[in-house]
C-alpha cells in the first residue's frame, strides 16, 4: 500500500467519523497506526520473548493464509479504554502516520535484513510487517469505512 493511497483514505476520515466497531476514535485510531509503525521501524524498541504455539499458529494464519484481522481483537499492550492522545488534532496525527510510513520505508531500504519485536509475534523481517501492515491498515480503515 502506498503512501499516496493511504493518504487519499486517510482524507475521508473526519473527527466525527463514526466507528463500525471497536471503541477508539479517528485520531486513536490514526495514532495507533503510527506506533505500530515506528515499532516495526525499531524507533520503539521491544525487548525479545518466546511466542507460544497458539501465537505462532495465529500468526501463520494471519499472515500467511487470506484471514482478515478478527474485529474485536486487542492489541497485546492496550489498556481498557483507548489511551490519551499524542498529537493536538487528527489532522497532525495523520500527518505523523504519513512521516511514520517514509520512516518506515527507509529504515528498511537502509537494513534490508532488519527484524524487529512485533508485541504479539516477536522478530518479524521487512516482508512479515508488510503483511501485517497491510492487514492492520485494512483492519482499521474498514472500521471507519475508509477502505474502499
Amino acid at each position: 500500500m502506498t503512501s499516496s493511497l493511504i493518504d487519499s483514505r486517510l482524507k475521508k476520515l473526519k473527527e466525527d467519523t463514526p466507528a463500525k466497531f471497536g471503541i477508539m476514535t479517528p485520531q486513536h485510531m490514526v495514532e495507533h497506526l503510527t506506533i505500530t509503525l515506528k515499532i516495526s521501524s525499531g524507533r520503539i524498541r521491544l525487548p525479545e520473548f518466546e511466542p507460544s504455539e497458539k501465537v505462532l499458529h495465529f500468526k501463520e494464519l494471519l499472515l500467511h493464509t487470506e484471514m482478515d484481522f478478527p474485529q474485536g481483537i486487542k492489541a497485546p499492550m492496550s489498556q481498557e479504554g483507548p489511551p490519551p492522545l499524542r498529537f493536538p488534532d487528527l489532522d497532525m496525527a495523520k500527518q505523523k502516520l504519513l512521516e511514520s510510513i517514509d520512516e518506515y520505508k527507509k529504515t528498511f531500504e537502509q537494513n534490508p535484513d532488519l527484524l524487529t519485536v512485533h508485541p504479539r509475534f516477536n522478530l518479524l523481517d521487512k516482508k512479515e510487517w508488510d503483511l501485517f501492515h497491510q492487514k492492520h491498515f485494512k483492519h482499521h480503515f474498514t472500521q471507519f469505512g475508509i477502505w474502499e
